[in-house]
């Protein structure tokens, strides 16, 4: 059988739902936005029962996303957001429905767990959102610091940095030679020797560790120095992540973000705060609604207007609220996975019956 792709599911009628998600779903949109499309497929009999089982279909740019009947209906027992917003998708949303799509019912799936996976979710954003501050307010140089410059040599009292000392000596690191003092984590005696150079303090440009070198008996050392290892390896952890974020960062969303000078990414904390607020809705009224009642305020956070700390403050009273309705909410700890199964299996064999009937 060919592979699966968007346009496979089209040309042999697979798809059982199809809708417009994201912020045209939740009425957030705005000029700029992309058209996000989701939806659920079914496979083939001899697809599903073979060993070519397909959980997911996607594009290139994973703007459109397709996921097999199974794994749906596996998601929404799990109270996955996403699939569950994709159920509740406003009428105005939806492309396509199948009639056996009907079985699936929205109520049936809503649980307690959804204060752990909505919030949960949105509690890790507000965590993501602190560390892009932090990239932001706090930019790192391109020039990659290597171990000299977490070296410090004791001074009497003091302590100036190995690469000043160097200098001031005319010093080159790889005519040095370290050696370990017992006791004295991240302490080094310094020798130096240009006839006979030693195997210097570092070997490579990126070394995550200081070279050690075979000193002759009697020989004495020129300085003592001291490696701070434990800074130098969350520099190189803090590098990593900045470039690699510089990387793949969305330039648009970037310079938006730069413009309105609050230092967080605003449609980031724009969506927390909905996930936040539908999560509170979950719990208040039993239901989910995926179209936002309060557009203009939550616009007002992707256009930059609150401060960080402000919405940072309006996610901890909203997880105050959700936590007091979680504890008197009678909605269902899990949705019923027996339940679920035996709808799962009503519709596979409808659809397997139209495919054999010819319909």
């Amino acid at each position: 059988m060919q592979t699966l792709t968007i346009e496979a599911l089209r040309e042999q009628n697979l798809i059982l739902f199809e809708a417009v998600s994201g912020s045209r779903a939740f009425g957030l949109a705005t000029a700029t936005s992309d058209t996000d499309i989701k939806g659920v497929f079914y496979l083939p009999k001899d697809h599903f029962l073979g060993l070519d089982y397909v959980p997911q279909v996607s594009n290139e740019s994973n703007d459109v996303v397709f996921y097999e009947l199974g794994r749906f209906v596996e998601l929404l027992l799990k109270n996955n957001p996403n699939i569950l917003e994709l159920l509740a998708s406003p009428e105005d949303c939806i492309l396509y429905k199948h009639p056996v799509m009907d079985h699936l019912k929205i109520k049936d799936f809503l649980s307690r767990l959804s204060k752990d996976t909505f919030a949960h979710y949105a509690v890790t954003q507000i965590k993501k959102a602190r560390g892009l501050n932090k990239k932001m307010v706090n930019p790192v140089a391109k020039e990659r610091k290597t171990i000299l410059d977490f070296c410090f040599i004791l001074d009497g009292y003091d302590s100036i940095p190995l690469n000043q000392w160097l200098k001031k000596h005319a010093y080159v690191q790889e005519y040095c030679g370290l050696v370990n003092i017992s006791h004295s984590k991240g302490m080094y005696a310094v020798f130096y020797n240009t006839v006979v150079p030693y195997k210097g303090i570092m070997r490579k440009e990126h070394a995550n560790e200081v070279c050690l070198s075979s000193v002759p008996k009697g020989e004495v050392p020129v300085a003592y120095m001291f490696f701070n290892q434990e800074a130098y390896s969350s520099y190189c952890k803090e590098y990593k992540e900045y470039w690699e974020w510089m990387a793949m960062r969305n330039e648009e969303r970037y310079h938006t973000n730069m413009e309105h000078g609050q230092n967080y990414d605003s449609k980031n904390m724009m969506h927390t705060i909905r996930l936040l607020q539908s999560t509170e809705q979950i719990f208040a009224t039993g239901e989910l609604h995926v179209r936002v009642a309060n557009r203009n305020e939550l616009l007002s956070i992707k256009n930059g207007d609150l401060t960080y700390e402000g919405i940072l403050q309006k996610a901890e009273l909203l997880i105050q609220t959700i936590e007091q309705q979680f504890q008197l909410s009678d909605m269902q700890e899990f949705p019923d996975k027996e339940k679920a199964e035996k709808i799962l299996v009503v519709m596979r064999k409808e659809l397997y019956d139209l495919v054999d009937s010819g319909q």
